[in-house]
């Protein structure tokens, strides 16, 4: 069982502010199934936007799990500003979590560099 997304995104700030940085809710979106965004912002105004990772990088015993992938790094902030914007638009449910820090490694997990084949989707 997944775990909700307005718990996920909670227990990610508290993990953010007790390492000493920042975080906050840019978007809010469905409580318990909403896809979450983490919106990465560093000191020289660059950003970077991870997203929920596919399905196919998922092992079938891993459903509990929220994976991320990395959708743009280190570009304009006006740049990530419309790629979150394109997927609102697709979807008013997902959340939108801004954090200003360095390194998220320790923070979110992300996907492996290649998807895993499931004999039916093949790369």
């Amino acid at each position: 069982m997944r775990l909700r997304s307005d718990i996920f995104v909670s227990a990610l700030m508290r993990r953010v502010f007790a390492r000493g940085d920042f975080a906050a809710v840019e978007a809010k979106g469905a409580e318990e199934a909403g896809a979450v965004f983490v919106r990465q912002m560093f000191r020289d105004g660059r950003e970077s936007l991870h997203a929920p990772a596919p399905q196919s990088f998922f092992e079938a015993d891993e459903t509990g799990l929220r994976l991320f992938e990395t959708r743009l790094a280190g570009v304009e902030a006006q740049v990530v500003a419309e790629a979150i914007a394109r997927e609102r638009r697709f979807d008013g449910d997902l959340w939108v979590v801004s954090v200003e820090t360095d390194a998220l490694g320790d923070l979110i997990d992300f996907a492996a560099a290649e998807p895993k084949d499931d004999g039916f989707f093949r790369r």
